[in-house]
């Protein structure tokens, strides 16, 4: 069987999509789908995360790109796995610099800072390589990923997060539009500061050693389910610190070398 297949029937991975949808929607978090459901493996959660997708579009929202988490070797061994996980970006989760974002709207939200790439062209595995990736890149924004579960408390194993589209809510996009050449994406450092405090630093390598080698890793990732990154696509390669809880009131600010900084008030 082709590792991108699933033994789940089709019933089974819609309900469970719904039951993610429904969560989403009412703003109520559900137990871990593994709870229920001990053996799903992370390709089962895929198709489930696949199906949801379906029904986001058909609803009419437009895929803007694509997030990859679990790229820390901490939150790697956290959840005892060794690869990363992706999600999908849609067009109305997609926000500008200082936005303030509605906290009601979410269930449980925690904010990562990240290097976002913007694609000139397709990346489609297998065989991408970080030069690939930096030939196919317009150019790089700091950005702030919002994360949410709707899985109660955060108690993920990997499975549910994959189905949970990657824990994924918003992302807001700052700064100036910078090519990728002649920075160095790797040692590009971050500043975080949370109500003008600063709490954490970090650096591109935190991204499996180098940003541009996570986006390659999900080109070829995606190869498996036959979808390519497209042109234009947003591209998250990963949190270049640990995730920090937010909650009304607060205001986050990434600041980064060589391409600015990024904002976002909590409301």
């Amino acid at each position: 069987m082709p590792k991108s297949e699933t033994t789940l029937k089709p019933e089974i991975i819609a309900v469970l999509a719904d039951q993610l949808y429904q969560a989403e929607a009412n703003r109520v978090p559900i137990n871990p789908l593994t709870l229920e459901h001990p053996d799903l493996t992370p390709v089962d959660a895929y198709h489930i995360q696949l199906a949801w997708a379906d029904r986001k579009q058909a609803e009419g929202a437009k895929v803007a790109g694509k997030k990859i988490g679990l790229t820390s070797k901490a939150m790697q061994q956290m959840l005892n796995v060794n690869e990363p996980d992706y999600g999908h970006i849609f067009d109305y989760m997609v926000l500008s610099d200082m936005t303030a974002v509605d906290t009601s709207a979410l269930l449980q939200p925690k904010i990562e800072a990240e290097v976002a790439f913007v694609l000139s062209s397709e990346l489609k595995g297998p065989n991408v390589h970080v030069a690939d990736v930096l030939d196919a890149t317009a150019y790089v924004v700091p950005s702030i990923e919002i994360i949410d579960s709707r899985i109660k408390d955060w108690k993920i194993s990997l499975p549910d997060t994959i189905a949970d589209n990657g824990s994924s809510a918003r992302i807001v996009l700052g700064g100036k539009p910078t090519p990728v050449y002649g920075l160095d994406l790797q040692l590009m450092g971050m500043v975080l500061e949370k109500n003008g405090k600063q709490i954490s630093t970090g650096s591109g390598a935190a991204a499996l050693g180098h940003p541009a080698n996570a986006i390659a890793w999900l080109a070829n990732k995606l190869a498996e389910f036959d979808i390519s990154l497209k042109p234009g696509e947003i591209i998250l390669p990963g949190a270049v610190a640990a995730a920090v809880s937010v909650e009304k009131g607060d205001i986050i600010t990434a600041k980064f070398s060589e391409i600015g900084f990024v904002s976002v008030t909590f409301v």
